[in-house]
């Protein structure tokens, strides 16, 4: 069940216009500074709110929308590093860290507070957009090194968090998926994010909701969809992201043939 091995990054985002990011994975640890624009992430628990000048963190193995508005008459601009678990793993024999106690998984995205050191981190990053990836590549372990001791030292908590190496354990089944059945992953990410292979995953799919996964998926958005359009006048184009389909099209084909009638005529 574990994840693939990522590698560093730093990751830049520029918007003209309202992006809806549709649902994503994080699968490692994500430090992001918000120059400018509005962030809405809906991580199935809450929606959390960033705006420019906001550093926020991300917890791993975490499921997330994001909604990306820049502000009147400018451009939203982020950057974010990624820390990857084999820099983590590689600091915490270096250095000793180790998780000391089990971490809340209540909360997964939150605020930094204010620091002048995770500040001026931050701004470093900006410059490396225009740098050739050959020229940065050999600097990003040396980055993202750099990010966990300032975090360290600005949130000592988080040593519980970027040092605790376990995968996903098994949990309700029910009430996560309960949760976050709008989030647009498939069935081997549910599996992973409930600590079990795919196999055990669909089995006790079946025992909790005596269908498939895939057939319950589709009922159950198709049913938020269906009150979103009729009970909150919500039009299909905004809708169909939200519930947790790829693409409005075959959105509008499954809602006809579930309701009778295309979305757009409710």
């Amino acid at each position: 069940m574990a994840q693939k091995p990522s590698k560093p990054e730093i990751v830049y985002s520029c918007y003209h216009q309202v992006s809806r990011g549709g649902e994503q994975f994080v699968q490692d640890h994500v430090l992001s500074y918000h120059v400018s624009g509005t962030l809405l992430v809906n991580d199935g628990n809450q929606e959390h709110k960033f705006v420019g000048g906001d550093i926020r963190f991300v917890k791993r193995n975490q499921l997330g929308k994001f909604v990306k508005h820049p502000p009147e008459n400018g451009v939203f601009k982020s950057v974010s590093i990624i820390i990857d678990q084999e820099t983590l793993r590689n600091l915490s024999i270096e250095h000793g860290y180790t998780a000391s106690s089990k971490h809340s998984t209540a909360v997964s995205i939150f605020k930094i507070a204010p620091h002048p050191l995770v500040k001026s981190f931050m701004d470093s990053l900006l410059p490396y957009e225009n740098l050739p990836s050959e020229e940065t590549s050999s600097l990003l372990a040396l980055k993202v090194k750099e990010a966990v001791l300032l975090l360290l030292r600005s949130e000592p908590e988080l040593k519980d968090v970027l040092f605790d190496f376990t995968e996903p354990g098994k949990i309700d089944l029910e009430a996560y998926m309960l949760q976050h059945y709008q989030f647009n992953v498939g069935l081997n990410r549910f599996a992973y994010l409930t600590g079990r292979s795919l196999a055990t995953f669909k089995r006790d799919f079946e025992k909790v909701f005596h269908t498939s996964p895939g057939n319950w998926l589709l009922q159950k958005r198709l049913q938020e969809a269906h009150y979103l359009i009729k009970e909150k006048g919500n039009k299909p184009s905004d809708v169909y992201l939200e519930v947790g389909f790829e693409d409005l099209s075959h959105f509008s084909y499954a809602f006809k043939n579930a309701y009778g009638v295309a979305p757009s005529k409710i």
